[in-house]
């Protein structure tokens, strides 16, 4: 009953935050948003005390089963585990904790939080990674076959799916990164289950601090035990060595493997009876310590095109923009990478295909606007709403159309009307909030061309100038960020 239990609420989990990051509609996070926002490390950025607590409490009752139940990244790794089982059983052994790999990694991951080394924190965050699974190599599949089926609707007169676009040269680098760690992560979880888990997650290792002392464990019934091997044989966690009728506490995710497979009925979840030893009281302040260098982080981080089928249109260039731009509710530069952890929820949610996540080595990761394929909407703010950890506050459409993100810069060597001696005014035409007015670059000829002039004051930096000026492949007009956003 424990195992069906388990294995019922983790597919719900897992499908359910699949299907967040999937879906391009954004009608999912109406009804899933909540499973991304009790992630552990998105709610301590999140200072969403009341998830944290409640983790913990999850934790200190019934041990770890956060990493098999609710981290989505724990579930992809039984859903690998449970694929070899497949193909060759009873094939786990017991083995010591790598302790020193563990405490290693999890310093690595909080200095890395404390100094705002995002693309560490990111890289060794466990939601975060599966996040950029789903995002980079899930979700373009999930593309292509909902435009397979748009085209057979198509072709029947029905408008029942409609074509996206499928944008993985944008990924570039995430892109990588994300099969590099399905590389790692599938062979180590189909031959050894949760090794990953127990040595290089972060979470995994701050929650082992807890699980220790839970009040629900595995326990041994010595005298029913027929000494069979069959629990360590599957465990995935390489926690149980039957010879000394033994469980690791920390590295156990509570899956109810052993249990099911004791044939003499020697294993049993329940209440421990035993003190609680020295190593226990131990492995408390370790968690206490721990769980209090990352609040004190977080609270230190709070301070289609149409070519009319004449003609192909030539794609935009990237600019070479100075600041980055960090969408709006970011607040800054600083704040938006001191919080996001890299899970690009928000790109693959956004509608008009401005985030994608930077290549910069700098900002490795962290999602940044582009107007190649659209511009950032005034009535949009879906961004703002699925945002898991803070890092884009939310933000109202009224508070949208006041805040500047950045700012345009008029490039007069690529401007139509000079290159072309044509009329144009587009920028002027689309600019949602009136920033850019057209003016004969000859102040004293109104028969010389109309070049655009951009009132700083007044320009929000959505990219509508940018994503809409006809130039190619480098826009007259485009946006360069600012490292805090201001309120007009």
């Amino acid at each position: 009953m424990l195992r069906k239990i388990r294995i019922t609420l983790a597919t719900v989990m897992f499908i359910g935050i699949t299907l967040l990051f999937l879906d391009f509609t954004g009608t999912a996070h109406r009804w899933l948003g909540w499973m991304a926002k009790i992630q552990f490390l998105p709610a301590i950025l999140a200072l969403n005390a009341v998830v944290v607590v409640a983790l913990v409490v999850l934790t200190l009752i019934f041990g770890r089963i956060y990493c098999s139940v609710i981290c989505p990244l724990g579930i992809f790794q039984d859903i690998i585990a449970w694929l070899g089982k497949k193909a060759k059983k009873n094939r786990y052994t017991a083995s010591k904790a790598l302790s020193w790999l563990r405490y290693t990694m999890l310093g690595v991951f909080v200095v890395a939080l404390v100094a705002g080394i995002g693309s560490i924190f990111q890289l060794l965050e466990p939601y975060s990674a599966f996040g950029r699974i789903a995002t980079m190599i899930f979700q373009p599949i999930w593309k292509l076959a909902n435009n397979g089926l748009a085209a057979i609707a198509e072709s029947i007169d029905s408008y029942a799916f409609y074509s996206v676009d499928v944008l993985l040269p944008s990924f570039g680098a995430v892109l990588v990164i994300a099969g590099l760690t399905c590389l790692v992560l599938i062979p180590l979880a189909f031959a050894n289950g949760r090794t990953y888990c127990n040595t290089v997650c972060p979470v995994g290792t701050a929650l082992s601090f807890l699980s220790r002392f839970s009040l629900l464990k595995i326990r041994f019934d010595e005298e029913k035990c027929r000494s069979c091997s069959l629990c360590t044989k599957n465990c995935k966690a390489s926690c149980i060595d039957y010879k000394t009728h033994t469980v690791d506490y920390s590295r156990c995710v509570v899956c109810g493997n052993c249990v099911k497979n004791c044939k003499f009925g020697a294993l049993k979840y329940a209440a421990s009876s035993a003190k609680k030893s020295e190593s226990a009281n131990s492995s408390r302040r370790s968690f206490l310590v721990a769980t209090a260098a990352l609040a004190t982080t977080a609270m230190a981080q709070e301070k289609k095109k149409v070519d009319g089928g004449f003609a192909v249109i030539e794609d935009k260039a990237v600019p070479n923009r100075q600041t980055p731009i960090t969408p709006p509710g970011s607040q800054s530069m600083k704040h938006f990478a001191q919080h996001c952890t890299g899970c690009q929820l928000c790109v693959s949610k956004c509608p008009n295909q401005v985030l994608r996540p930077s290549s910069d080595l700098m900002n490795l990761m962290l999602p940044t606007m582009s107007y190649e394929k659209g511009y950032c909407r005034i009535e949009c703010h879906r961004c703002s709403t699925v945002c898991p950890t803070g890092a884009i506050k939310f933000v109202s459409h009224e508070a949208k159309a006041s805040t500047q993100i950045g700012h345009a810069v008029w490039v007069k060597k690529n401007c139509i009307p000079l290159t072309d001696g044509v009329e144009c005014g587009n920028c002027a035409r689309h600019c949602p909030v009136g920033a850019i007015e057209m003016v004969p670059i000859d102040p004293e000829n109104e028969e010389s061309a109309y070049v655009p002039a951009v009132n700083e004051s007044r320009c929000i930096g959505c990219g509508a100038c940018e994503n809409l000026c006809p130039a190619r492949p480098f826009s007259a007009i485009y946006v360069e960020g600012h490292e805090v956003h201001r309120e007009i």
